[in-house]
């Protein structure tokens, strides 16, 4: 959760973990949860280093140990353990030993996240809601992470019933490229479902009306997909 206000606007990005080394220095309660949200998104691997030994009646964190993605090592960290990496959490409860990581990251170009000094690293966490497949990131500048918290959990609520739109024109997406047809006529599609009331009847549960509605609005070869677009929307 961000601490600080930043000098300057911090970019917005939504970061594919996919295939990328992380390291994570520290693990303790800020630490931990670090780890989970790492291990939420699915990274190539996971050094963890930490200089004693975790806590051995800590069920979740022993799960997440276990984890074949995560590699811990009982010592400190070196510039060797930066090299190569995408993402590096400083969350020991040392603030020189984490701004020490934070100052070596930069010198290698590596992102990192200081959790005692943040101004020292250079990317915040925000708090971030999801209702699959939909993720809202929030932010209020280091002004209050207190506020930020309490609106993750409406930002939850609000995307409840849009996940259900998304999922469905996530399905549809690939089925309407597949035709072929040019790409001006597949956003004027796009856009016409985007602004029809197909959201709210899928809040509603009105699946009659989600139907009538694609009929009308999608080409002639995609009718026969309508049942499997509508089927078991989150």
């Amino acid at each position: 959760m961000e601490t600080f206000a930043p000098k300057t606007p911090m970019y917005p990005l939504f970061l594919s973990l996919s295939g990328l080394d992380c390291l994570l220095v520290g693990l303790g309660q800020v630490g931990q949860r670090k780890l989970a949200g790492l291990l939420a998104c699915d990274p190539a691997s996971v050094l963890v280093l930490e200089r004693n030994d975790p806590p051995a009646q800590d069920a979740s964190l022993q799960d997440m140990l276990r984890d074949n993605r995560v590699r811990f090592e009982r010592r400190t960290c070196t510039t060797d353990d930066i090299r190569g990496k995408t993402l590096v959490f400083a969350a020991t409860g040392d603030v020189d030993e984490n701004r020490r990581i934070a100052a070596l990251c930069r010198s290698l170009g590596v992102l990192c996240n200081c959790a005692s000094t943040p101004e020292e690293g250079n990317f915040q966490v925000p708090a971030v809601a999801r209702r699959a497949p939909l993720a809202a990131a929030l932010s209020t500048g280091g002004a209050s992470p207190a506020l930020a918290r309490r609106w993750k959990d409406e930002l939850a609520q609000w995307l409840a019933p849009r996940a259900r739109m998304a999922t469905l024109m996530g399905r549809l997406r690939p089925l309407v490229l597949a035709l072929g047809v040019e790409t001006g006529q597949n956003t004027q599609l796009f856009r016409s479902l985007a602004v029809s009331p197909l959201q709210q009847w899928l809040e509603a549960g009105d699946i009659e009306s989600c139907r009538q509605c694609l009929l009308a609005e999608l080409p002639a070869e995609l009718h026969v997909h309508i049942a499997e677009l509508l089927y078991d929307l989150p």
